[in-house]
């Protein structure tokens, strides 16, 4: 199995505003990048979505190091996620989860891969995340 190490980030100018995610894939010296973006969205929804598209970009399984600067993320694709699916999609206090649909997609896009959680500080010594983040922001749809 191969090994890719990802590094991902979202943007969110105003929250909710105008979003971007991007994505950085690093395998056997080549490297990927990735980007998009929406015009209303949420930085939780990027982060997310830039994970998602990271995954989905693998073509066969691999071993995936996935390095995020979101404690929503890591948390919930660790931990929460296993309640949320015995709940039926509903938090400890039976409200509806958040962000659901990306949630399943994410579940589902990991399930493909042996995946490495791995939080890293934001903005600071990780070059991998500051180039995902420079893509996030490149992915932001500019208003007209």
């Amino acid at each position: 199995m191969r090994a890719v190490v990802v590094y991902t980030d979202g943007a969110c100018k105003g929250n909710p505003g105008p979003g971007g995610w991007g994505a950085l894939l690093v395998a056997g010296g080549r490297e990927k990048e990735l980007f998009g973006g929406e015009p209303a969205t949420t930085n939780n929804r990027m982060e997310l979505t830039a994970v998602i598209r990271a995954l989905e970009a693998l073509t066969s399984p691999t071993d995936v190091e996935v390095h995020t600067d979101s404690q929503y993320v890591k948390n919930g694709i660790e931990s929460w996620i296993h309640g949320w699916k015995r709940n039926g999609w509903k938090t400890a206090d039976r409200k509806p989860v958040k962000n659901a649909e990306l949630w399943r997609e994410l579940d589902l896009a990991a399930s493909r891969h042996r995946v490495r959680w791995h939080w890293v500080r934001g903005h600071a010594d990780s070059e991998g995340n500051l180039r995902a983040d420079a893509l996030a922001n490149r992915g932001v749809p500019v208003r007209g």
